[in-house]
């Protein structure tokens, strides 16, 4: 079988400038920020970012890596909003297509089926078809009800981070949600995981239930194993969400003035150096 270890350099290696990536989690939930991290040390740019937006979308819109955002919404979740998306927002930095959360899992789902599109009642009587006048609508031919046809969200490639996993790409999350991260590695022609702990396969089978084996080797193309690699955001039941840190990321991103301090003592090194800069802000 296969041995699908890599870095999160090597990740990025693989990525390039003004593809549409894909970043699961939700918000501040499980999120790859090793391998959103990675790209901040890279030369990266230009990427449509399609994302349950959290601090991945932050941290990238502050080092100027979005042209374009595809997102069903963007929070900190105990902090409402990012400074960061919301600056480059205000300021019409970037583009964005704005759906609610039922029109963006429609359109990964749709993605995920090798589908041109879905149709849903999602979005239907709300501002989602205000903000995004290219959206159609469809009669349902069993019926004469409208439905909204959602165009499918194809991703180059995905980055989710797991719970456990193998080196051959069997993915595992142990939290409470899979957070979609299934159709992010399905819509996309590559997928990427991180994770707090490599293990054997037969550890992946009795370290959980059969449904916590969200993604099968042949969903994944390369497997990062990197502890705390969700960090500041919730790896449950591994790590809850660092509040202090968070709070942290926040205070600094609404302050111009704060904010090089922050990336000089958080974001100028590698992953090691972030991570025992952490330990001693702790």
């Amino acid at each position: 079988m296969m041995d699908k270890r890599m870095t999160a350099e090597d990740v990025v290696a693989q990525l390039w400038d003004g593809m549409t990536l894909g970043i699961g989690g939700w918000g501040s939930r499980r999120k790859p920020m090793a391998l959103v991290r990675a790209i901040l040390r890279s030369g990266l740019k230009d990427l449509t970012v399609v994302s349950y937006g959290g601090p991945d979308v932050g941290l990238l819109a502050s080092a100027g890596k979005i042209r374009r955002l595809v997102f069903g919404f963007v929070t900190l979740d105990t902090v409402p909003f990012d400074p960061w998306f919301n600056r480059v927002r205000e300021a019409g930095d970037i583009e964005v297509t704005e759906y609610d959360e039922g029109v963006f899992g429609t359109g990964l789902s749709a993605a995920a089926q090798r589908l041109p599109f879905l149709p849903t009642r999602a979005g239907l009587g709300s501002d989602v078809l205000r903000f995004n006048p290219g959206l159609r609508t469809v009669q349902s031919p069993y019926t004469d009800e409208e439905l909204l046809a959602v165009p499918a969200l194809k991703l180059d490639a995905s980055l989710v981070h797991l719970n456990r996993a193998d080196a051959r790409g069997n993915a595992q999350y142990l939290g409470p949600d899979p957070y979609f991260d299934e159709l992010f590695a399905l819509a996309a022609d590559k997928c990427y995981v991180s994770t707090e702990r490599i293990v054997d396969t037969d550890e992946l089978a009795s370290g959980g239930p059969v449904q916590s084996l969200l993604l099968s080797r042949a969903q994944v193309h390369g497997v990062v194993e990197t502890p705390h690699g969700a960090h500041f955001t919730t790896a449950a039941p591994d790590y809850g969400r660092d509040e202090a840190f968070q709070r942290h990321y926040a205070a600094a991103a609404k302050d111009l003035d704060q904010w090089p301090g922050f990336v000089d003592r958080f974001l100028s090194g590698d992953e090691a150096t972030y991570q025992a800069a952490v330990a001693e802000f702790a």
